[in-house]
């Protein structure tokens, strides 16, 4: 179904349930409640994902620091949560053993550290292979020689899992579109639609064509992360409980500047906890927690918040000597927390929490990127009791946990591994890196094979040429991208973790867009007038922009 299809299909039918906000948290309720047969859609005013469910520290993890405030049920329940990912989209999330620094007059000693990780393992259902075990000083140092001798102590290896958090979004919507939901990007809820008192719809701007839509629905859910107040200021039901917003800022190194061997979590000068995380060709480091009120339409990362970072690592690594000057990239996204008053940024909740306006309005906030798929369960049983007992309607049970993420899917780690090998010497054959086939993998699985295929379109270019341009033609044909800024942002990451890449393609980029989406002069001048201003926007704590 092409654009102009959804369009039709989204105005021209009564939906069971529409959801705005085309997070993850949006994505997990669509795919929820189609697979339940829920009539669904969802819109998203701006790209999927662009939000904060782009912007995380891209782990899937078990919450190890909810143990300090004791929100046992929380590791528990995203311990399992994470489990159920994993299985469900294997490549996509990937385990990875993380380094816990025991330092002098550090966060954790090493009793409590020994014990809190037995606790974890315990709590989140950790496989036995994976549990933790701890080290001694002369150990960490074997297996993380930079790390700063004269106050580590020891430490503890513990499991996580990796992500690329925006491709797990838009595997999320495309297998809701597999289940018959109707999702859309670029189409913005501007007002809500009232019938007898009750919510019935909304009106929306699609922005490309710049149609205005009536989409009817006999149930709403607002999962727009910390735009969720925002859409209950719109019926009056923004009273009591809002959303505390706070920022958290990572920034991208390449890999030689921090060359760590494994993926760590360490104490910082302010008592703090951050992770560094080797990532292919770099090193990303988060993140902050701080208040945030600003505009939540452009969210940077400040010199200041750069220097925190920078400052953080040099006090654990005394022999690395990091400046500004060595970041390559940053993102700086918006928590959506539930305010409970009093605490700081970094002791409140993240436990989500739903919100049912007089309107009937349904909302979800808060919550972590790890529990998606429990809070859309949560709110599509909501949604199901409601249809039973006004309308005497029934709907199946959540199914969630079993439904594969992409279509023809890698079913277990020893499958990646596998898969990987051959899509590794198929890209040899064609004169790329080893490095190419664990990128191409861990984004899209064995939808790689189609892209593999697609560089035959482009044989009069190099092979790197040809594999970026394969991988747009991929994107427009299957993953809805509207501009070059959801290529290399969202659908590729390229824009945080391949910037030279990014500067380097982004004319042809452009170029072959505006021929699939046969633009006009005026909107290819927009849409690289975007480009450079998310590439000025990820470096915005440098003193000049690049473009």
């Amino acid at each position: 179904m092409n654009r102009s299809e959804k369009i039709t299909e989204l105005q021209g039918t009564h939906w069971d349930l529409l959801i705005i906000g085309g997070g993850i948290t949006g994505a997990g309720i669509a795919l929820d409640a189609a697979s339940r047969g829920l009539k669904t859609a969802l819109v998203e005013k701006n790209d999927f994902a662009s939000g904060t469910s782009s912007k995380s520290t891209k782990l899937v993890h078990g919450g190890l620091r909810y143990l300090k405030q004791l929100e046992f049920a929380l590791v528990s329940e995203v311990g399992r949560e994470r489990a159920i990912v994993h299985k469900n989209a294997p490549h996509l999330v990937i385990p990875e053993k993380m380094l816990m620094p025991l330092i002098k007059g550090g966060t954790y000693g090493r009793l409590s550290s020994s014990l809190g990780l037995e606790v974890y393992d315990i709590l989140a259902n950790v496989r036995k292979e994976d549990r933790r075990h701890m080290l001694s000083k002369e150990e960490t140092l074997a297996v993380e020689p930079l790390l700063n001798e004269s106050t580590l102590l020891g430490s503890g290896y513990y499991s996580e899992y990796r992500t690329d958090d925006a491709r797990l979004t838009i595997e999320l919507v495309k297998a809701a579109e597999r289940k018959g939901a109707v999702c859309l990007n670029y189409c913005e809820a501007r007002s809500l639609l009232h019938k007898d008192s009750k919510i019935s719809g909304i009106v929306a701007m699609e922005h490309f064509f710049g149609t205005t839509l009536n989409i009817e629905s006999t149930y709403i859910v607002n999962a727009c992360g910390p735009w969720v107040d925002h859409i209950r200021a719109m019926n009056n039901s923004l009273t009591k409980k809002r959303l505390h917003l706070t920022k958290g800022v990572h920034i991208v190194l390449p890999h030689d500047k921090l060359p760590v061997k494994n993926s760590i979590y360490f104490d910082v000068p302010d008592g703090r906890m951050i992770f560094t995380i080797p990532r292919g060709r770099t090193t990303y480091i988060g993140t902050t927690d701080t208040e945030y009120k600003g505009d939540l339409e452009m969210v940077l990362t400040t010199t200041e918040d750069a220097q925190y970072l920078i400052d953080a690592v040099n006090s654990t690594f005394p022999g690395i000597k990091l400046s500004i000057s060595d970041i390559e990239s940053s993102w700086a996204g918006i928590r959506p927390l539930i305010h409970q008053g009093g605490k700081s940024a970094s002791e409140i909740s993240r436990k989500d929490e739903i919100f049912e306006a007089p309107d009937g309005l349904i909302s979800i906030a808060g919550g972590k990127l790890t529990g998606y798929r429990k809070m859309a369960e949560k709110t599509v049983d909501l949604v199901v009791k409601r249809f039973e007992k006004q309308d005497g309607v029934k709907f199946g049970p959540c199914t969630t946990r079993h439904i594969p993420l992409t279509e023809d899917p890698l079913w277990n780690e020893e499958e990646v591994g596998y898969y990987k090998g051959t899509v590794s010497r198929k890209l040899a054959d064609l004169g790329l890196i080893d490095y190419y086939a664990g990128y191409l993998v861990a984004n899209y699985g064995k939808q790689s094979d189609q892209i593999i295929l697609l560089m035959n379109d482009f044989k009069e270019a190099q092979a790197e040429e040809a594999l970026i341009r394969a991988e747009l033609k991929f994107c427009v044909e299957n993953e809805m991208v509207c501009s070059s800024t959801d290529f290399f942002d969202r659908r590729t990451g390229r824009l945080s973790f391949d910037f030279d890449r990014v500067i380097q393609y982004k004319n042809t980029i452009t170029d072959d867009l505006a021929l699939y989406l046969n633009w006009t002069d005026q909107r290819k001048i927009a849409d690289e007038k975007l480009l450079d201003q998310r590439m000025n926007e990820v470096v915005a704590f440098r003193k000049s922009s690049l473009v």
